[in-house]
């Protein structure tokens, strides 16, 4: 099985990795998104260790009961061989009604079959009132034409 686009990356393949990246985690699907990842994959998130597609997904499971509302922009930042950085924001809610807007960045590594074997993240969560919110669309993919992380001054 691949996953294409495959690296080597240009500009192209590495923007549309980004967006089909984007676009999973945007469905909330732990078993789909896990998919996207090599059997043996190890990931830092936050202080989180994970390692291997079963991890994975149990992780996404806790992070979408708990970050309810979810919604994702990923916009590339660089990219060279089979490596891809990437910036980004979400916007969720806990089960309290408190709205935060996460920031962050990752550092994406690809098999040659085009699966993700490493990812590291960083990120930080700033709290905000419902107001504050700037991701509105439906839940699922960021529509087409809908502004990017620049675009909104982010």
């Amino acid at each position: 099985m691949t996953r294409p686009p495959l690296p080597p990356f240009d500009a192209a393949s590495a923007a549309a990795k980004v967006r089909a990246a984007e676009d999973a985690w945007n469905s909330r699907d732990p078993g789909k998104v896990a998919l996207a990842y090599t059997p043996d994959t190890q990931w830092r998130n936050r202080n989180e260790f994970v390692a291997g597609r079963a991890e994975v997904e149990a992780f996404l499971t806790r992070k979408w009961q708990a970050e309810l509302d979810y919604r994702l922009i990923k916009e590339l930042w660089s990219f060279s061989g089979s490596r891809i950085a990437v910036r980004f924001a979400y916007e969720a809610h806990d089960d309290a009604g408190q709205w935060f807007r996460a920031y962050g960045n990752e550092n994406w590594e690809f098999a040659p079959d085009g699966l993700m074997a490493v990812r590291h993240a960083s990120i930080n969560n700033l709290p905000i009132i419902e107001s504050e919110r700037l991701f509105h669309w439906p839940l699922g993919p960021r529509p087409d034409g809908h502004p990017g992380l620049s675009e909104l001054g982010l």
